[in-house]
């Protein structure tokens, strides 16, 4: 089969790439995690933490800036007030909806029990807390729900891939689906994405009234992934903030600064990434029709999976092609259980699959619907949260001389694959 699809796409030509840099506002806080501990030793959110108090710090999946750093450094603050802190896995069904996948998720992010100084306690079994008046149910982690005086939550706040509102992708979110474990998050998503900016406020509302949710740490990342902004927030005004910090978030949100787009290649693709594998917000392929933003792609392609996720390889789907080598990696029962919870199951099916990145960067450029390949309008990155120095092919050139914020590098020069057609790492 191989054979037959390399006779098909191999004297389709690929570009010459051009080198460029995208310029973003870089303000970032110069120490965050100095910042962070400041703040938790004046704010008012900690004054209900005593001695001997056991605390759950609820840690999602994302590959957010510095989280090791930032999660180590909330454990450490409170256990210089004497209280008792354990890790509490919230990434709702990442890791395969296992209590041991969850914990390796966390390992994969610098996050275990030797590195943090305390307990990760990790299990699946969750409590129905109330109902939500459509009737949806509305779930805790049963460790964080039963076994702690106190939940700290610790998330970024950004943009969500699959639907707008004024709560989106942030503490909120964090609360209904993660620490609601693949149950809560599987009610969360039931109905649909359609009404995703309604239910997950309203569950998250629940659940800070029945359960001992003392604050979240809130961070916003500027475009090249790094801290810009980092609050200690209280519950009493974490929805009202958190819907700032959206605001803000958005207006930092790096991108491509190409609207048209024939062929995009990335790289990599994974759970540490982005929820969907590649951020939509930056591809504009969005896994459902309640999302908006983004450029216009005719064709795209996902090279390989990251280490950090896995064998998680949703989001594949929204891609044109991949390779044999990302298929391998995948863990396709783990990949599917994001679909299954999510109830979108288009992210998570095998795109077309050729043997390496050069047939399948091939394969994209032959049906991308232009008359001449040589004017292929190609962009290749290599993920969606490193934007900042990116590839783009010759005919993109003249547009990116125009732009104030592009500046050109070097080229054009050659693809370089191996001998079995893949590009260098």
């Amino acid at each position: 089969m191989s054979d037959i699809l390399r006779r098909l796409v191999e004297k389709t030509p690929i570009p010459k790439m051009v080198r460029i840099r995208q310029s973003f506002d870089d303000t970032k806080l110069d120490d965050p995690i100095h910042e962070l501990s400041n703040q938790l030793r004046i704010s008012d959110a900690m004054a209900g933490i005593t001695v001997g108090k056991r605390i759950a710090v609820a840690v999602g999946s994302r590959g957010i800036s510095r989280i090791n750093e930032i999660t180590k450094t909330v454990i450490d603050e409170l256990k210089r007030i004497g209280a008792e802190p354990f890790v509490v896995p919230c990434m709702g069904s990442h890791g395969g909806a296992t209590a041991q996948g969850q914990i390796d998720v966390l390992a994969h992010l610098g996050i275990d029990e030797e590195r943090m100084g305390c307990p990760i306690r990790s299990s699946m079994e969750v409590i129905e807390l109330d109902r939500l008046p459509n009737g949806l149910p509305v779930y805790c982690d049963k460790i964080a729900a039963t076994e702690a005086d106190a939940i700290v939550v610790i998330n970024r706040i950004k943009p969500h891939t699959a639907f707008r509102g004024p709560i989106e992708s942030g503490l909120l979110k964090m609360i209904a689906i993660g620490l609601g474990k693949q149950k809560g998050a599987e009610a969360c998503h039931q109905l649909g994405f359609k009404y995703m900016a309604e239910n997950v406020p309203a569950m998250a509302r629940i659940m800070i009234a029945k359960l001992p949710i003392q604050f979240g740490i809130a961070i916003v990342e500027n475009a090249y992934d790094q801290i810009c902004r980092v609050e200690v927030l209280g519950t009493e005004i974490m929805e009202e903030r958190e819907k700032e910090l959206l605001l803000e978030a958005k207006s930092r949100l790096p991108k491509i600064l190409f609207d048209e787009i024939d062929v995009l290649v990335i790289d990599y693709i994974g759970k540490n990434i982005s929820g969907d594998g590649a951020d939509p917000n930056i591809t504009g392929r969005y896994p459902t029709p309640y999302a908006h933003g983004g450029p216009e792609v005719n064709k795209m392609v996902v090279l390989d999976l990251t280490p950090e996720s896995k064998g998680n390889a949703n989001g594949v789907g929204t891609a044109d092609f991949t390779t044999s080598r990302l298929v391998g990696k995948t863990d396709w029962a783990s990949t599917y259980a994001n679909g299954l919870t999510s109830t979108v199951c288009a992210p998570t099916k095998q795109s077309t699959t050729l043997e390496n990145d050069r047939d399948a960067i091939k394969a994209a450029i032959k049906t991308c619907n232009i008359l001449d390949y040589s004017k292929c309008r190609l962009v290749h990155i290599r993920d969606t949260l490193h934007l900042g120095t990116i590839e783009i092919s010759e005919s993109l050139v003249e547009e990116a001389l125009r732009h104030p914020r592009i500046e050109i590098l070097e080229g054009p020069y050659d693809w370089k694959f191996d001998e079995e057609g893949f590009l260098p790492k």
